[in-house]
């Protein structure tokens, strides 16, 4: 299968689930590239982009782990290629 490249963003707005969120993405930790998470206190919540490059089913189980989680909003875009 062919691999790609891409981000995921999560806005984690319940920070009782950051556990839940740390243990899938060191599940996947072989597609993920980078991370940068980012504390926004003002706000109350933490944004993380991560950097993946894998095949689209193995991206697509690490998105849609993350957004069966209560409490966070997940995005993701993929190269074309």
């Amino acid at each position: 299968m062919d691999k790609r490249l891409g981000v995921i963003g999560i806005v984690i707005e319940d920070l009782s689930q950051i556990a839940i969120v740390n243990d899938i993405l060191h599940q996947y930790g072989n597609i993920i590239i980078g991370r940068m998470g980012i504390p926004y206190k003002e706000r109350g919540v933490n944004v993380i982009s991560i950097i993946v490059d894998g095949t689209n089913d193995e991206i697509g189980a690490l998105s849609g782990k993350l957004g069966k989680i209560k409490g966070l909003s997940v995005k993701s875009a993929l190269s074309k290629k």
